[in-house]
């Protein structure tokens, strides 16, 4: 049976290369922390700036549906209502410490309509929707 000269280990030789590479050097686990630390801090940051948007995302859609919920109520009144008469008329502050005026201004863009411009503001955010109001027939 001939054998392959191919196959056969040199212990000697493989033994010295391990003892050459058996471990990281001090600098070379310094450099690798460092990096890690580096990612560890850009993520810290990218999760503050996500929050901050976050709480910003709020307020505005809570300005939006207190808005929204006072103008569907005034388009719900009549024509004629005191509440849709002409100038700036303000509620008293929300539970949520927001504060709500709208103005009205008749004939705007045409006759027996009224243009409604209501503000909604609070927690540092201001907040104006625009809607027209027609006369029933």
């Amino acid at each position: 049976m001939k054998l392959d000269n191919a196959h056969n280990v040199d212990t000697k030789t493989s033994i010295k290369t391990l003892k050459k590479q058996d471990g990281f050097t001090l600098i070379e686990v310094l450099i690798a922390v460092t990096i890690f630390a580096v990612g560890l801090l850009a993520i810290a940051a990218m999760q503050t700036s996500a929050i901050r948007m976050n709480s910003t995302g709020n307020r505005l859609t809570e300005l939006s549906t207190c808005g929204i919920d006072k103008l569907e109520r005034l388009m719900g009144l009549p024509y004629t209502d005191p509440q849709l008469g002409a100038g700036t008329q303000t509620d008293p502050v929300t539970p949520d410490g927001y504060t709500v005026s709208w103005t009205v201004v008749p004939n705007i863009p045409t006759t027996n309509t009224s243009t409604i411009t209501l503000t909604v503001t609070g927690k540092g955010k201001t907040l104006q929707i625009t809607s027209v109001r027609a006369q029933s027939l």
